[in-house]
Protein backbone atom coordinates (compact mmCIF):
# COMPACT_ATOMS: atom_id res chain seq x y z
CA UNK A 1 0.00 0.00 0.00
CA UNK A 2 1.01 3.11 -0.86
CA UNK A 3 2.16 6.07 1.01
CA UNK A 4 -0.50 8.64 -0.47
CA UNK A 5 -3.37 5.43 0.12
CA UNK A 6 -2.27 5.36 3.85
CA UNK A 7 -2.67 9.20 4.02
CA UNK A 8 -6.10 9.13 2.34
CA UNK A 9 -7.57 6.16 4.59
CA UNK A 10 -6.30 8.51 7.65
CA UNK A 11 -7.99 11.40 6.15
CA UNK A 12 -11.25 9.27 5.86
CA UNK A 13 -10.70 8.54 9.69
CA UNK A 14 -9.96 12.37 10.16
CA UNK A 15 -13.44 13.07 9.16
CA UNK A 16 -15.49 10.45 11.15
CA UNK A 17 -13.84 11.93 13.88
CA UNK A 18 -14.76 15.50 12.57
CA UNK A 19 -10.93 16.86 12.67
CA UNK A 20 -9.39 18.96 10.17
CA UNK A 21 -5.73 18.39 11.41
CA UNK A 22 -4.17 15.74 12.95
CA UNK A 23 -0.19 15.59 14.68
CA UNK A 24 0.98 12.66 14.41
CA UNK A 25 4.37 12.36 17.14
CA UNK A 26 4.29 8.48 17.65
CA UNK A 27 7.43 6.97 15.66
CA UNK A 28 5.89 3.91 14.31
CA UNK A 29 2.60 5.95 13.11
CA UNK A 30 5.33 8.35 11.45
CA UNK A 31 7.04 5.63 9.87
CA UNK A 32 3.95 4.45 8.31
CA UNK A 33 2.60 7.40 7.13
CA UNK A 34 5.71 8.63 5.78
CA UNK A 35 8.27 5.80 4.78
CA UNK A 36 10.65 7.29 6.14
CA UNK A 37 12.27 4.67 8.96
CA UNK A 38 13.93 6.18 11.37
CA UNK A 39 12.63 5.52 15.02
CA UNK A 40 14.02 8.01 17.38
CA UNK A 41 11.12 10.54 18.41
CA UNK A 42 12.87 13.55 17.85
CA UNK A 43 13.23 12.96 14.32
CA UNK A 44 9.92 14.45 13.40
CA UNK A 45 6.51 14.91 13.41
CA UNK A 46 3.63 14.98 10.79
CA UNK A 47 0.46 17.23 10.74
CA UNK A 48 -1.59 15.78 8.35
CA UNK A 49 -4.49 18.24 7.08
CA UNK A 50 -7.48 17.10 4.62
CA UNK A 51 -6.21 18.19 1.65
CA UNK A 52 -1.93 18.41 2.96
CA UNK A 53 0.44 17.52 4.99
CA UNK A 54 3.81 18.23 6.43
CA UNK A 55 7.27 16.41 7.88
CA UNK A 56 8.55 18.53 10.35
CA UNK A 57 12.06 17.36 11.11
CA UNK A 58 15.46 19.57 11.89
CA UNK A 59 18.61 19.86 10.64
CA UNK A 60 19.68 16.46 11.06
CA UNK A 61 17.53 14.45 9.31
CA UNK A 62 16.18 17.10 6.77
CA UNK A 63 18.08 15.75 3.94
CA UNK A 64 17.45 12.31 4.35
CA UNK A 65 13.67 13.32 4.67
CA UNK A 66 13.79 15.30 1.27
CA UNK A 67 15.63 12.21 -0.31
CA UNK A 68 13.15 9.49 0.98
CA UNK A 69 9.74 10.83 1.66
CA UNK A 70 6.78 11.25 -0.94
CA UNK A 71 3.32 12.40 -0.77
CA UNK A 72 4.38 14.99 2.18
CA UNK A 73 5.96 18.49 2.61
CA UNK A 74 9.31 18.94 4.44
CA UNK A 75 9.60 21.86 6.37
CA UNK A 76 12.77 22.33 8.33
CA UNK A 77 12.00 22.70 11.63
CA UNK A 78 14.10 25.96 13.59
CA UNK A 79 15.07 25.68 16.21
CA UNK A 80 12.49 23.39 17.38
CA UNK A 81 9.90 21.20 16.13
CA UNK A 82 7.26 22.68 18.18
CA UNK A 83 8.13 26.08 16.76
CA UNK A 84 7.94 24.87 13.41
CA UNK A 85 4.49 23.40 14.43
CA UNK A 86 2.93 26.79 15.80
CA UNK A 87 4.11 28.95 12.58
CA UNK A 88 2.76 26.72 10.27
CA UNK A 89 -0.57 26.30 12.07
CA UNK A 90 -0.59 29.72 11.85
CA UNK A 91 -0.60 29.86 7.81
CA UNK A 92 -3.59 27.31 7.91
CA UNK A 93 -7.37 27.92 8.72
CA UNK A 94 -8.38 27.64 12.61
CA UNK A 95 -10.24 24.12 13.16
CA UNK A 96 -9.91 21.10 15.34
CA UNK A 97 -6.46 19.76 15.17
CA UNK A 98 -6.24 16.31 17.11
CA UNK A 99 -3.42 14.99 18.51
CA UNK A 100 -2.01 11.44 20.07
CA UNK A 101 -2.93 11.31 23.62
CA UNK A 102 -1.01 8.46 24.19
CA UNK A 103 2.36 9.85 23.05
CA UNK A 104 2.43 14.07 23.07
CA UNK A 105 3.25 14.77 26.67
CA UNK A 106 1.91 16.86 28.87
CA UNK A 107 4.13 19.49 29.07
CA UNK A 108 4.09 19.53 24.91
CA UNK A 109 0.18 19.62 25.08
CA UNK A 110 0.61 22.56 27.51
CA UNK A 111 3.07 25.04 25.64
CA UNK A 112 1.14 24.55 22.09
CA UNK A 113 -2.16 25.29 23.85
CA UNK A 114 -0.33 28.39 25.26
CA UNK A 115 0.94 28.99 21.81
CA UNK A 116 -1.97 28.40 19.71
CA UNK A 117 -4.16 30.97 21.85
CA UNK A 118 -7.20 28.94 20.80
CA UNK A 119 -6.42 29.51 17.15
CA UNK A 120 -6.77 25.73 17.12
CA UNK A 121 -9.12 23.48 19.44
CA UNK A 122 -6.88 20.68 20.48
CA UNK A 123 -8.70 17.66 20.79
CA UNK A 124 -7.26 14.45 21.99
CA UNK A 125 -7.18 10.85 19.85
CA UNK A 126 -6.69 7.67 20.50
CA UNK A 127 -5.69 4.91 17.75
CA UNK A 128 -6.48 6.78 14.19
CA UNK A 129 -3.24 5.45 12.77
CA UNK A 130 -3.06 2.32 14.92
CA UNK A 131 -6.12 1.35 13.87
CA UNK A 132 -4.87 1.24 10.15
CA UNK A 133 -1.60 -0.10 11.26
CA UNK A 134 -3.62 -3.24 12.27
CA UNK A 135 -4.56 -4.92 9.43
CA UNK A 136 -1.69 -5.17 7.21
CA UNK A 137 -1.40 -5.51 3.68
CA UNK A 138 0.51 -8.23 1.10
CA UNK A 139 3.94 -6.07 1.36
CA UNK A 140 4.28 -5.64 5.19
CA UNK A 141 3.10 -9.75 5.61
CA UNK A 142 6.29 -10.20 3.27
CA UNK A 143 8.42 -8.02 5.34
CA UNK A 144 6.98 -9.84 8.79
CA UNK A 145 7.48 -13.51 7.48
CA UNK A 146 11.13 -12.35 6.33
CA UNK A 147 11.78 -10.68 9.96
CA UNK A 148 10.35 -14.06 11.68
CA UNK A 149 12.57 -16.54 9.28
CA UNK A 150 15.11 -14.48 10.25
CA UNK A 151 14.46 -14.71 13.64
CA UNK A 152 13.75 -18.73 13.56
CA UNK A 153 17.44 -18.94 12.26
CA UNK A 154 19.08 -17.09 15.24
CA UNK A 155 17.23 -19.27 17.21
CA UNK A 156 18.28 -22.30 15.88
CA UNK A 157 22.08 -21.07 15.81
CA UNK A 158 21.93 -20.66 19.30
CA UNK A 159 20.69 -24.21 20.20
CA UNK A 160 23.42 -25.58 18.54
CA UNK A 161 25.59 -23.21 20.89
CA UNK A 162 23.59 -24.37 24.27
CA UNK A 163 25.72 -26.59 26.67
CA UNK A 164 25.59 -26.58 30.43
CA UNK A 165 27.45 -23.78 31.87
CA UNK A 166 26.86 -21.23 28.92
CA UNK A 167 25.28 -18.18 30.73
CA UNK A 168 21.80 -16.67 29.74
CA UNK A 169 23.52 -13.34 28.77
CA UNK A 170 26.30 -14.97 26.11
CA UNK A 171 23.41 -17.12 24.86
CA UNK A 172 21.32 -13.93 23.93
CA UNK A 173 24.39 -12.06 22.50
CA UNK A 174 24.90 -15.02 20.24
CA UNK A 175 21.09 -14.54 18.96
CA UNK A 176 21.88 -10.37 19.19
CA UNK A 177 24.95 -11.32 16.95
CA UNK A 178 23.62 -13.60 14.22
CA UNK A 179 20.97 -11.30 13.76
CA UNK A 180 23.17 -8.33 13.00
CA UNK A 181 25.07 -10.15 10.93
CA UNK A 182 22.58 -11.37 8.16
CA UNK A 183 20.52 -8.71 7.52
CA UNK A 184 18.54 -7.48 10.37
CA UNK A 185 18.94 -3.38 10.84
CA UNK A 186 18.52 -4.14 14.43
CA UNK A 187 16.86 -6.48 17.07
CA UNK A 188 12.54 -5.79 17.87
CA UNK A 189 13.84 -6.05 21.43
CA UNK A 190 16.47 -7.20 23.76
CA UNK A 191 16.70 -10.79 23.19
CA UNK A 192 15.69 -12.67 26.84
CA UNK A 193 16.62 -15.89 27.82
CA UNK A 194 15.37 -17.33 30.99
CA UNK A 195 16.77 -20.44 32.78
CA UNK A 196 15.60 -22.36 36.18
CA UNK A 197 13.22 -19.74 38.85
CA UNK A 198 14.23 -16.86 36.27
CA UNK A 199 11.75 -17.94 33.76
CA UNK A 200 8.94 -18.14 35.97
CA UNK A 201 9.56 -14.70 35.38
CA UNK A 202 7.69 -13.93 31.84
CA UNK A 203 9.77 -10.60 30.81
CA UNK A 204 12.95 -11.67 32.56
CA UNK A 205 16.06 -9.50 31.41
CA UNK A 206 19.13 -11.99 30.55
CA UNK A 207 21.45 -12.16 33.27
CA UNK A 208 25.11 -14.22 34.15
CA UNK A 209 23.00 -16.65 35.55
CA UNK A 210 24.87 -20.30 33.76
CA UNK A 211 22.28 -22.64 32.48
CA UNK A 212 21.76 -26.08 34.34
CA UNK A 213 21.15 -29.50 32.84
CA UNK A 214 17.64 -30.31 33.41
CA UNK A 215 16.12 -26.94 34.41
CA UNK A 216 12.98 -24.92 32.47
CA UNK A 217 14.87 -22.64 30.12
CA UNK A 218 12.78 -20.30 27.58
CA UNK A 219 14.41 -17.78 24.81
CA UNK A 220 12.47 -14.95 23.70
CA UNK A 221 13.71 -13.06 20.36
CA UNK A 222 12.89 -11.26 17.59
CA UNK A 223 14.63 -9.81 14.71
CA UNK A 224 13.81 -6.16 12.76
CA UNK A 225 14.14 -6.50 9.28
CA UNK A 226 13.09 -3.92 6.45
CA UNK A 227 11.21 -2.46 9.26
CA UNK A 228 8.84 -4.94 10.44
CA UNK A 229 9.19 -7.58 13.58
CA UNK A 230 9.51 -11.02 14.26
CA UNK A 231 8.76 -12.65 17.49
CA UNK A 232 9.74 -15.61 18.90
CA UNK A 233 9.78 -18.06 22.28
CA UNK A 234 10.70 -21.23 23.14
CA UNK A 235 10.92 -23.30 26.61
CA UNK A 236 12.82 -26.43 26.70
CA UNK A 237 15.72 -28.04 28.86
CA UNK A 238 19.12 -29.09 28.13
CA UNK A 239 20.00 -32.88 28.08
CA UNK A 240 17.10 -34.17 30.18
CA UNK A 241 13.71 -33.10 31.55
CA UNK A 242 11.85 -34.20 34.88
CA UNK A 243 8.03 -35.38 34.71
CA UNK A 244 7.24 -31.81 36.02
CA UNK A 245 8.49 -29.99 33.24
CA UNK A 246 7.24 -32.21 30.77
CA UNK A 247 3.74 -32.71 31.92
CA UNK A 248 3.57 -28.12 31.75
CA UNK A 249 5.37 -28.53 28.55
CA UNK A 250 2.74 -30.93 27.06
CA UNK A 251 0.01 -28.49 28.64
CA UNK A 252 1.68 -25.32 27.16
CA UNK A 253 1.73 -27.07 23.54
CA UNK A 254 -1.69 -28.53 23.92
CA UNK A 255 -2.98 -24.75 24.86
CA UNK A 256 -0.75 -23.36 21.83
CA UNK A 257 -2.03 -26.20 19.04
CA UNK A 258 -5.93 -25.90 20.26
CA UNK A 259 -5.36 -22.01 19.80
CA UNK A 260 -3.82 -22.25 16.60
CA UNK A 261 -6.51 -24.65 15.13
CA UNK A 262 -9.31 -22.02 16.54
CA UNK A 263 -8.30 -18.58 15.88
CA UNK A 264 -9.79 -16.87 12.58
CA UNK A 265 -11.53 -13.86 11.41
CA UNK A 266 -14.51 -13.07 13.18
CA UNK A 267 -13.66 -13.54 16.65
CA UNK A 268 -13.05 -11.29 19.06
CA UNK A 269 -10.17 -11.22 21.26
CA UNK A 270 -11.25 -12.64 23.99
CA UNK A 271 -12.55 -15.45 22.21
CA UNK A 272 -9.06 -16.07 20.98
CA UNK A 273 -7.32 -15.96 24.37
CA UNK A 274 -10.15 -18.16 26.17
CA UNK A 275 -9.51 -20.90 23.44
CA UNK A 276 -5.73 -21.75 24.87
CA UNK A 277 -6.65 -20.46 28.30
CA UNK A 278 -9.55 -22.61 28.97
CA UNK A 279 -7.28 -25.75 28.12
CA UNK A 280 -4.90 -24.45 31.03
CA UNK A 281 -7.27 -23.61 33.41
CA UNK A 282 -9.08 -27.27 33.10
CA UNK A 283 -5.56 -28.63 33.81
CA UNK A 284 -5.59 -26.73 37.47
CA UNK A 285 -2.81 -24.00 35.65
CA UNK A 286 -5.29 -20.96 34.95
CA UNK A 287 -3.74 -18.78 38.02
CA UNK A 288 -0.14 -19.11 36.70
CA UNK A 289 -0.96 -18.10 33.12
CA UNK A 290 -1.36 -14.38 33.68
CA UNK A 291 -0.35 -12.71 30.67
CA UNK A 292 -2.38 -12.27 26.98
CA UNK A 293 -2.38 -15.16 24.40
CA UNK A 294 -1.26 -12.58 21.76
CA UNK A 295 -0.60 -9.16 20.48
CA UNK A 296 -0.44 -7.81 17.04
CA UNK A 297 3.22 -7.57 15.74
CA UNK A 298 4.12 -5.21 13.04
CA UNK A 299 6.12 -1.98 12.89
CA UNK A 300 6.33 -2.18 16.49
CA UNK A 301 6.85 -5.74 18.15
CA UNK A 302 3.66 -5.37 20.29
CA UNK A 303 0.74 -3.07 18.70
CA UNK A 304 -3.13 -3.98 18.21
CA UNK A 305 -4.66 -5.98 18.23
CA UNK A 306 -4.68 -7.69 21.58
CA UNK A 307 -5.81 -11.38 21.72
CA UNK A 308 -6.17 -11.75 25.25
CA UNK A 309 -8.99 -11.69 28.48
CA UNK A 310 -10.02 -7.63 27.36
CA UNK A 311 -9.38 -7.64 23.81
CA UNK A 312 -12.90 -6.42 22.12
CA UNK A 313 -11.67 -6.45 19.08
CA UNK A 314 -12.78 -8.50 16.15
CA UNK A 315 -10.04 -10.10 14.21
CA UNK A 316 -10.28 -9.62 10.87
CA UNK A 317 -8.30 -11.11 8.04
CA UNK A 318 -4.73 -9.18 7.59
CA UNK A 319 -3.96 -9.09 11.06
CA UNK A 320 -1.02 -10.37 12.46
CA UNK A 321 -0.73 -11.72 15.87
CA UNK A 322 1.42 -13.88 18.24
CA UNK A 323 0.18 -16.87 19.78
CA UNK A 324 2.11 -17.26 22.91
CA UNK A 325 0.35 -19.84 26.11
CA UNK A 326 2.06 -19.60 29.04
CA UNK A 327 2.71 -21.36 32.64
CA UNK A 328 4.58 -20.11 35.53
CA UNK A 329 5.76 -21.32 38.96
CA UNK A 330 7.43 -19.04 41.12
CA UNK A 331 10.67 -20.69 42.60
CA UNK A 332 10.78 -23.37 40.17
CA UNK A 333 10.28 -21.93 36.34
CA UNK A 334 8.07 -20.98 33.83
CA UNK A 335 7.01 -22.71 29.88
CA UNK A 336 6.00 -20.38 27.02
CA UNK A 337 5.68 -21.08 23.26
CA UNK A 338 5.41 -18.43 20.83
CA UNK A 339 4.48 -18.29 16.95
CA UNK A 340 3.64 -15.42 15.00
CA UNK A 341 0.81 -15.89 12.63
CA UNK A 342 -1.49 -14.35 10.18
CA UNK A 343 -5.08 -14.15 10.33
CA UNK A 344 -7.18 -15.15 7.85
CA UNK A 345 -10.95 -15.68 7.17
CA UNK A 346 -11.14 -19.59 7.88
CA UNK A 347 -8.18 -19.85 9.95
CA UNK A 348 -4.80 -18.81 10.77
CA UNK A 349 -1.54 -19.24 8.99
CA UNK A 350 1.41 -19.57 11.08
CA UNK A 351 4.71 -18.21 10.30
CA UNK A 352 6.87 -19.17 12.48
CA UNK A 353 9.01 -22.67 11.40
CA UNK A 354 11.55 -22.98 14.64
CA UNK A 355 11.74 -26.31 15.88
CA UNK A 356 9.13 -27.25 19.44
CA UNK A 357 11.97 -29.43 21.41
CA UNK A 358 11.05 -30.07 25.28
CA UNK A 359 14.63 -31.05 24.99
CA UNK A 360 17.53 -30.08 23.66
CA UNK A 361 21.02 -31.77 23.27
Amino acid sequence: MSIVTRLARLRENMAEHGLDYLLVTQPENRVYLSGFPDRDPSAGWLLVGVQSGFFLTDFRYVEAVRAGVRGLDVVLATPRLSDALVALLGQVPAGRLGFEASHLTFEQHRELAERLQGQHELVPTTGLVEALRQVKDSDEIAAIAAAVELTDRAYEHAVGLLRPGITEKQVAWEIEKYMREHGAEGVAFEPAVAAGPNSAVPHHSSTDRPIGEGEPVWIDCGARLNGYCGDLTRSFCLGRADARFQEIYDLVLKAQLVAEAGLRAGLTGVEGDALAREVIAAAGYGESFGHSLGHGIGLAVHEAPRVSRTGTEVLVAGMVTSVEPGVYIPGWGGVRIEDVAVVEEGGIRVLTRAPKQSIIG
